[in-house]
């Protein structure tokens, strides 16, 4: 059963970021246990080729969604026709902005995605049946991480083909000059804000986090789905921390 399928199941699915590009991490990731890879080419310096590694070097029953670096066509065509689940985009303020983005995620007639072959598509083998179930299979993920998007939630969420909601803590904390202060109470209530709009359209919602305890209390609440914990480098940096202060220990 693909992504989409168990959210739309209710299912919370729990994954971690991968800001480096490295098939190997992927692969190993994939492994661990995670129902989904959150991909990250906008902060991570992955080319498209880097990306098609690691998705190839993922198993087959851990899905991937990853974020674009910016909104275009190209772009998000690109990331879907390589193979990926779904797309993540960040900082989405305006309803109309999020109609862009859904129209470039599907194919005619529902939006204006490129027809093309790609390994998504099998490299053609599987093209018609691939583009017959893309548009109800691939995951629209936006991201509200400004205090703009937060503004105009309402307007957002009332166009068609958003799949979930996003919350990103720090980015909205830096939008309100509260840089990292996730827990403030401005943060706090703009979060809040998204969460009681989402909620009266039954909008699945997800949450980044970078430990356990940070994401726990979101996954308690009602309407989150889609759970994102820890990075690759704040694991591996970790790591080393541990091993070197028992060595000097």
């Amino acid at each position: 059963m693909n992504l989409k399928k168990r959210l739309q199941s209710g299912d919370q699915l729990l994954g971690t970021l991968l800001s480096l590009p490295s098939p190997e991490i992927a692969e190993m990731m994939s492994q661990v246990g995670f129902d989904w890879l959150f991909i990250d080419l906008e902060h991570g310096p992955h080319g498209f080729m880097e990306l098609q590694r690691m998705l190839q070097a993922m198993r087959s029953d851990c899905g991937a969604l990853v974020r674009v670096p910016e909104v275009s066509e190209s772009n998000i065509k690109k990331v879907l026709d390589i193979g990926a689940e779904g797309i993540i985009v960040p900082k989405v303020n305006s309803a109309e902005e999020a109609e862009r983005i859904v129209s470039y995620a599907k194919y005619p007639t529902q939006g204006v995605r490129g027809v093309g072959a790609a390994r998504a598509q099998g490299y053609g083998l599987s093209f018609q049946e691939y583009i017959e179930k893309a548009n109800e299979s691939t995951m629209v993920v936006i991201q509200i991480e400004h205090f703009e998007g937060v503004n105009q939630i309402h307007n957002i969420l009332s166009v068609e083909g958003i799949d979930v909601v996003f919350i990103g803590p720090y980015d909205l904390s830096a939008s309100l000059g509260l840089a990292g202060q996730v827990d403030h109470p401005q943060v706090r209530e703009a979060i809040e804000k998204v969460e009681q709009a989402c909620q009266e359209v039954s909008m699945p919602m997800g949450y980044f986090g970078t430990t356990p305890e940070s994401v726990r209390p979101y996954q308690q609440k009602k309407g989150y789905q889609l759970i994102t914990c820890g990075t690759d480098s704040g694991g591996l940096i970790a790591q080393a921390q541990g091993i070197l202060k028992g060595l000097r220990g």
